[in-house]
């Protein structure tokens, strides 16, 4: 199926790219995300109508992303959780915790922005985190995971 990018895709195209994609892909999360439009000429010719009034907003999430970015970059998050006397955690902290925590520091970040590299934190200390608040904007948190002894 071709359709028409509405917002850039990681690994996929920018902006008005015009991108041959499974039907499955862009029936069940492009479409549904708002991220791509079926490229019939109808919708063609009604994106160009409105490219440089999309580009423009595309400009404006990109910078509220980057001046965001700026604020959180090198920013130190503290959770604390139960853990046992060798340092390792009884639950695990998840992405969720982590947005919980940003959140409450006035940071509006949803959980699916945060990227875990090994996965949930099962043991206390610092760990790098990244949090993706634009396709191009990526920035790295240290998460400081405190153990509190049952």
């Amino acid at each position: 199926m071709q359709v028409i990018l509405m917002d850039k895709v990681v690994n996929l195209g920018n902006l008005g790219d015009v991108v041959r994609v499974k039907d499955g892909y862009a029936r069940n999360f492009l479409i549904p995300q708002r991220m791509a439009r079926r490229a019939t000429t109808a919708a063609v010719a009604e994106f160009e109508a409105k490219r440089a009034e999309l580009e423009k907003a595309a400009a404006e999430k990109l910078a509220a992303a980057q001046a965001q970015g700026e604020k959180l970059s090198g920013l130190t998050v503290q959770i604390a959780q139960k853990a046992g006397v060798d340092g390792r955690l009884f639950g695990s902290v998840t992405n969720s915790d982590v947005a919980e925590a940003l959140t409450k520091q006035g940071f509006a970040v949803e959980k699916a922005q945060i990227r875990l590299p090994q996965g949930p934190l099962k043991i206390v200390g610092d760990h790098a985190v990244s949090v993706a608040l634009h396709t191009d904007v990526v920035v790295d948190v240290t998460v400081a995971v405190l153990g509190e002894h049952a």
